[in-house]
């Protein structure tokens, strides 16, 4: 259903990218007294440039250090990011003993990355630290030594060994509201036609798919209609979904089954979906009845066969936030 966001390339999964240690917003002494101190790598990383556009990035390698550091480049406003909150970022990260880039993401005209953080990360643990405490509008640098970055085995593939410390920096560009549990809108009348749907409890839909050929255009209806914040096209969105096959009746995907939402660009998903999430508001329920040819026809269908080239596919999405 979507792509993988830029960080995952560098061997990052969703659910260990981001993390946040414990830390409580205050004032800024008590932001300073709680948060990942600055130290000698940390403030050796200069930094040039508007918070917003590329930085210009320099610092004399090797650069190493034994425990994470975090250096504040410009304070930002607000609360301070905190275990849970899902933020949006532009970075980059350079190889500390080279000075060679690895990766950027948002700087180079690409879209920012967006995560929740996790208190309990156990991978790149040193990100976590020097994310906490910060706040919206702040660029941030940090240097992390491999046993809280990439680990012993570092990314060969990316050219970083096991001993290497890497070079973040991070202009920390929004944290998105809390999402919803479920949506919490007004129920809409639906036409005739579309398939029906049923409410459990938690809100995890049963649909039912009618009798007959499935529509040959897209289909859209909103079955709830919620008053928050518009989905922009290319924003990123926290929904809940359930996917099925409307030529077998089969579920072939549900995060309300996994008990957890998911959160994607809307830029990563099939064309149909795209559709049926754009323009709606956060609070919304939306039943979407996709074509083959807006779905996974043009892939040829799935490679477990759930889905086949010719198979028109219905989703009935929750929309719980966007950024």
């Amino acid at each position: 259903m979507r792509r993988t966001p830029a960080l995952l390339s560098l061997g990052l999964s969703a659910t260990l990218l981001a993390s946040l240690a414990a830390c409580t917003p205050g004032s800024s002494t008590e932001l300073a007294e709680n948060c990942t101190p600055a130290g000698e790598a940390s403030d050796a990383v200069s930094v040039a440039g508007e918070i917003g556009s590329a930085p210009e990035i320099t610092f004399e390698s090797p650069l190493t250090t034994e425990a994470t550091e975090r250096t504040v480049i410009t304070q930002g406003e607000g609360e301070a990011a905190t275990d849970g909150d899902v933020v949006t970022m532009e970075y980059s990260i350079l190889n500390g003993a080279t000075g060679d880039e690895i990766e950027s993401s948002g700087f180079d005209g690409s879209a920012p990355v967006q995560f929740t953080l996790d208190a309990e990360a156990t991978y790149m643990l040193g990100l976590s630290k020097i994310l906490e405490c910060t706040t919206p509008g702040s660029r941030i640098t940090g240097v992390i030594p491999p046993a809280e970055g990439f680990g012993a085995e570092g990314i060969p593939d990316l050219g970083i060994d096991g001993t290497e410390s890497i070079v973040w920096v991070i202009d920390l560009v929004s944290i998105a509201d809390e999402p919803l549990a479920r949506a919490d809108g007004e129920q809409q009348e639906v036409a005739e036609g579309l398939p029906t749907v049923e409410l459990g409890e938690n809100g995890a839909p049963t649909i039912t798919i009618p009798s007959g050929e499935p529509p040959a255009e897209l289909q859209i209806a909103t079955l709830i209609l919620g008053d928050g914040p518009v989905v922009a096209d290319g924003a990123t969105v926290t929904v809940h979904y359930t996917g099925m096959n409307w030529q077998t009746g089969e579920v072939f995907d549900s995060s309300w089954e996994r008990g957890e939402p998911a959160s994607f660009p809307t830029s990563g998903v099939i064309e149909g979906f795209r559709q049926a999430l754009v323009g709606q508001t956060v609070g919304s329920q939306v039943i979407a009845v996709i074509p083959p040819d807006l779905g996974y026809g043009p892939q040829g269908g799935t490679p477990d066969g759930s889905i086949g080239a010719e198979d028109t596919i219905v989703f009935v999405v929750d929309i719980l936030g966007t950024s």
